[in-house]
């Protein structure tokens, strides 16, 4: 059973904040009559106030942390970022960057330094960021690497009734709660959900709910997720989502980079055990119950299906390559080669940055970036998506292609 809080008093605040957020789920599943659905897991797991891993007070990035995002590892990430929110920004004649989710605070204190320099700056830099320790990290960052700027800077509680300019989600989809199905022996589809266990929790399966089964049904339909023993994963709050960050935009662009894969990629047979995959001190394991809230849990992100859901919420779909043909499209090779100079040491820094951030094996062909828009003249011209188009992928249909 899950330890009490009474028997964890004593305990290194770690354990005592991983004993109490399992007996908070502990809570839930009882409550749901024994089983709880994996989406609802994830989200107490991750968001919990003052419990969940994204909201409570322990390192999550950097060395110290649990896993690195591009902007960490090198600020060549940003300044080529600095390119297509110029261009936006520049036939906009102003407007704001929203940037959701800032992780530590480096990508927005390095993008301003950068479109301060080169121009034009955002009226605004907006940061939504459901962590108050994080939203303080991120000020901490700003404030020290780019003084000058940190006035600029406003963090939101919400999204703003009105927006125009540009949205930056880096690594945010992954982290969104997902419902997980198998196809049992009978061909049937059944959703995975969560029950206690004698060391804490684990998977039971369960009657399929509605909403999963037409979203599970649908693939099918299109071939996938059919033989005995398949199971993955699907995010049901895209589509709200995408609403949600589309609806506020009048014109502009939003810029979406995350790990995942086209449809087919995603769901093709051999991935037979889906993407679910947890983070702690740069391990992975895909033990979604170990350590619950001291690790990330994560789902790779179905590109096809957000722009299915981009399209119906009235956006362009302006891009879409991996984070490599991105890079090397914003002038990644100029960048460098403007910020080393002639300093070798500087350019070997900068050098072993780029190859994190372009090799396949690495970030390069992991990532994806995906751009929609909304109300711009030469969305299909921004810098980015130049190099290597990669739309056919997602194998759309025929309305949702034209779209584009």
């Amino acid at each position: 059973m899950t330890p009490s809080r009474q028997t964890t008093a004593n305990r290194d605040p770690a354990e005592r904040h991983h004993a109490e957020l399992e007996e908070l789920i502990g809570r839930a599943i009882d409550e749901a009559g024994g089983w709880l659905s994996f989406d609802r897991f994830m989200d107490l797991a991750l968001y919990a106030p003052g419990l969940g891993y994204y909201v409570a007070g322990a390192e999550k990035l950097g060395a110290e942390g649990d896993f690195v995002t591009a902007p960490e590892i090198s600020p060549l990430f940003a300044r080529c970022l600095a390119s297509p929110c110029r261009e936006v920004l520049g036939e906009l004649g102003g407007g704001d960057v929203l940037e959701l989710g800032a992780g530590s605070g480096a990508l927005a204190a390095e993008l301003l330094t950068t479109l301060a320099a080169e121009g034009p700056l955002p009226d605004r830099y907006l940061i939504l960021e459901p962590s108050p320790d994080l939203a303080e990290r991120q000020r901490q960052t700003i404030a020290r690497r780019a003084p000058a700027l940190v006035e600029r800077c406003n963090w939101l509680a919400r999204l703003p009734e009105r927006f125009s300019g540009v949205v930056l989600a880096n690594e945010v989809l992954d982290a969104m709660p997902v419902h997980r199905f198998r196809i049992n022996e009978a061909g049937a589809v059944d959703e995975i959900g969560v029950t206690r266990s004698d060391t804490g929790f684990a998977d039971t399966c369960a009657t399929v709910s509605s909403e999963l089964k037409s979203a599970v049904d649908r693939l099918q339909r299109q071939g996938f997720a059919t033989q005995p023993g398949y199971s993955s994963e699907v995010n049901l709050r895209l589509g709200p989502w995408t609403q949600a960050i589309a609806s506020p935009l009048e014109t502009g662009l939003i810029l979406v980079i995350d790990y995942g894969y086209p449809r087919p990629e995603y769901y093709r047979a051999e991935r037979s055990q889906g993407t679910l995959m947890c983070h702690s001190r740069h391990r992975a394991h895909d033990d979604p119950y170990r350590d619950v809230g001291l690790q990330d849990i994560t789902a790779h992100v179905d590109f096809t299906a957000l722009a299915e859901a981009a399209g119906d919420a009235g956006l362009a779909l302006a891009g879409y390559t991996t984070q490599s043909n991105f890079l090397i499209g914003c002038g990644i090779d100029t960048v460098i080669a403007e910020a080393a100079g002639d300093d070798p040491m500087k350019l070997a820094d900068l050098s072993a940055g780029a190859k994190q951030l372009l090799l396949p094996s690495r970030m390069g062909e992991r990532f994806q970036i995906m751009g929609l828009s909304r109300g711009l003249a030469d969305h299909d011209e921004l810098s980015g998506f130049q190099v290597r188009d990669l739309r056919d992928r997602l194998a759309l249909s025929g309305t949702e292609a034209q779209r584009r």
